[in-house]
């Protein structure tokens, strides 16, 4: 494993990141979870990402419980507030200061520690006021219940300007989770750019598309059973977007360019998320073991000129680049 700064930070996290989003909680039993988390520590990967969301509050609870024999100093832990959870009552969604304190204390219970390295907000909150959302990200920092800010899914002006309240208030917003992958690069153009001037990094989420840059999914073909795009649950509504036939035969062209590289599809994909130097690490989920073994492998890799070009050449057009389609929800999900 190799590490990475996380922003204009001292804090250095492993280039894979862990997270448990649709799998913990929900899709695996718990017993599969704790392997698949202990498969990571073993791996060499010291962060893991989770959300109070996730399985509503269920994934904190098993990465909690997976954890709580590690020795704290050692590791990384994220965490996520904004959409609701609980009951969903009227206050139990967005960044108000109401929500953030009684959020952080519900992850750190569940969570079993007494902070998190870095506490995110899950999306721009549009209904309460930017200051207002600082300030108590601020108290969670100054509390000792957070180390560092980060946020997800945020544009390059909510970033800058969450940012300079961030400075003002003397705490370090060093991150945005956003999606990336060689077939969603909307970040390009505006989040990096604006990241790299403030000192942010970006962590990764769906490097590999939901799968899709795996190759499992064929053209013409029938999604395979026990895949992501078979579940109802939620993986398929995400996936759907990528099983195009023009797609999947893009993704089709990759195999090559990664049997000359020596690597899997999904280690390709991963590692090409890692060649931007805006991002600090690649977040991959497992619903097995095993998949971590293989997926962690992509750390440290560095791929030359001519293989990020064929990369280019098979999936030119069809990646997704529009820097509109990075944006949080107009108004609160209840």
């Amino acid at each position: 494993m190799e590490f990475r700064y996380l922003g204009n930070s001292g804090l250095k996290i492993s280039e894979i990141t862990f997270g448990n989003w649709l799998t913990h909680g929900s899709q695996v039993e718990n017993d599969v979870a704790t392997a698949c988390v202990h498969a990571a520590l073993d791996a060499g990967i010291t962060t893991f990402d989770t959300a109070d969301v996730y399985a509503n509050t269920a994934a904190e609870q098993v990465l909690g419980d997976a954890l709580k024999d590690e020795r704290r100093e050692s590791l990384e832990i994220f965490t996520k507030v904004y959409f609701p959870t609980g009951p969903k009552g009227h206050n139990d969604t967005g960044l108000s200061r109401k929500h953030i304190m009684e959020s952080i204390d519900g992850s750190l219970r569940r969570l079993q520690t007494d902070y998190v390295d870095l506490y995110q907000a899950h999306r721009y909150d549009a209904e309460t006021p930017l200051e207002e959302t600082m300030q108590a990200f601020a108290d969670v920092v100054r509390a000792g219940k957070a180390l560092y800010i980060g946020v997800s899914e945020w544009t390059a002006d909510q970033l800058r300007a969450g940012h300079g309240l961030a400075r003002d208030l003397g705490i370090q917003l060093v991150s945005n989770q956003p999606q990336y992958s060689m077939l969603w690069r909307v970040i390009e153009d505006e989040v990096v750019p604006a990241s790299e001037d403030l000192g942010i990094s970006q962590i990764v989420w769906s490097p590999v598309a939901q799968g899709v840059l795996t190759g499992k999914y064929k053209p013409g073909a029938a999604v395979p059973q026990g895949s992501r795009a078979a579940d109802e649950k939620g993986g398929a509504d995400m996936i759907s977007r990528w099983l195009d036939d023009d797609v999947l035969n893009g993704v089709h062209r990759l195999q090559p360019i990664a049997e000359d590289a020596g690597l899997t599809m999904a280690q390709l994909a991963v590692a090409w998320v890692l060649q931007n130097p805006n991002v600090a690490s690649a977040i991959i989920g497992a619903s097995r073991p095993e998949q971590i073994a293989s997926n962690v492998q992509a750390a440290g890799v560095r791929l030359g000129e001519g293989t990020m070009s064929r990369i280019e050449q098979a999936i030119g057009s069809l990646a997704e680049r529009d820097p509109r389609k990075t944006r949080s929800p107009e108004t609160r999900l209840a």
